[in-house]
């Protein structure tokens, strides 16, 4: 098939191109670059060996997108470009709904035109908002704490109302829980601009000395050390996932949603404790205050995944982290 990977230069995109052009698949990638680096599609060309097709276009760019699908046969499309850190769209939320909803918007549109009807959206556990019972089954009522987490419930509603409205279209939208780690060659893995935003990447740049500890947002939650619990799941599972549900598009289900996850939950702790044994580095952290709008404890359910798309996660913590280390110690500066 030929799939156009809208973000494939990012962590997930990138890790995502690269088992798809390992499992035979012709890859088209947009990207816009704005937060991620063409140094990325090198290293996966080589490690595939073969390249994608690479277009520097912004999904809002509806002219650029037209052109893209005219000069290529696209069979699916799995949609990555979004922004994705909840505090910055706390500070700016009308960047992140133009962004990440009216790109999608434009997108479809530009799909539709093309004749293009099969997809693979990728959303987010945040969908799941402040529900306290995990773990969470995607049959559990969806809402937010916040713009970002705004934005996936609104581009999955925007794909329920399509695929009513257009009874041949094909969505999977895939809710992912955490994904952390490296491809285990270390030679693409995530690269955040700026300060990290998530856990491990800042885990990581401490004991790799680019920053002095780790600050642990409170340790007074119902759970076993008193640190948030979550789901988190090795970029490689996840991307294989992808590849999961792109064969669960050729069967022609309508839309169907699943969780990526290991249902398998680790406390900060655990994630500090575990990335020390990979890295056999020192991590020093600071107990501060809780976030607002951060639960106690987020996990899957992965079930339904694994029955219907033959997909399990089999990559655990401490392999998350050695391969993070792997791909940190190796980049300490990321792409660059």
């Amino acid at each position: 098939m030929t799939i156009l990977v809208t973000g494939g230069a990012g962590y997930i995109g990138s890790h995502t191109t690269l088992e798809l052009l390992k499992a035979g698949h012709e890859v088209i990638v947009v990207d816009n670059l704005s937060n991620a680096k063409p140094e990325s599609l090198k290293r996966v060309s080589e490690l595939a060996g073969r390249a994608p097709v690479f277009h520097q276009v912004d999904i809002l760019d509806r002219p650029a997108l037209d052109k893209v699908f005219a000069a290529h046969r696209v069979d699916a499309v799995i949609h990555f470009a979004a922004f994705k850190a909840v505090g910055e769209s706390v500070a700016e939320p009308l960047k992140y709904y133009k962004n990440n909803i009216t790109g999608t918007i434009v997108l479809c549109e530009a799909m539709k035109a093309a004749g293009v009807k099969n997809l693979v959206f990728s959303s987010s556990a945040t969908v799941y908002g402040e529900n306290p019972n995990p773990p969470f089954d995607e049959s559990q009522p969806t809402s937010a704490t916040n713009p970002y987490g705004w934005t996936k419930v609104m581009m999955e509603q925007i794909f329920r109302d399509i695929c009513v409205a257009q009874k041949d279209w094909n969505v999977v939208l895939l809710r992912y829980f955490n994904p952390v780690g490296a491809h285990e060659s270390g030679r693409i893995g995530e690269d955040p601009t700026g300060v990290p935003a998530n856990l491990l990447p800042f885990v990581s740049q401490v004991a790799v000395g680019m920053r002095p500890q780790v600050k642990v947002f409170g340790n007074d939650y119902p759970t076993p050390d008193g640190t948030g619990l979550r789901d988190y799941i090795h970029v490689v599972d996840l991307a294989i996932g992808h590849l999961k549900a792109v064969e669960k598009l050729t069967a022609k289900p309508g839309l169907v949603v699943y969780n990526l996850g290991t249902g398998n939950p680790s406390s900060v702790l655990d994630v500090i404790r575990a990335f020390e044994k990979a890295s056999g580095m020192k991590v020093p952290f600071e107990i501060v205050a809780r976030r607002p709008g951060d639960v106690a404890a987020s996990y899957a359910n992965p079930a339904k995944a694994q029955a219907e798309l033959g997909w399990k996660a089999v990559r655990g913590l401490d392999q998350m982290c050695a391969d993070a280390w792997k791909w940190q110690s190796a980049n300490p500066k990321g792409f660059l």
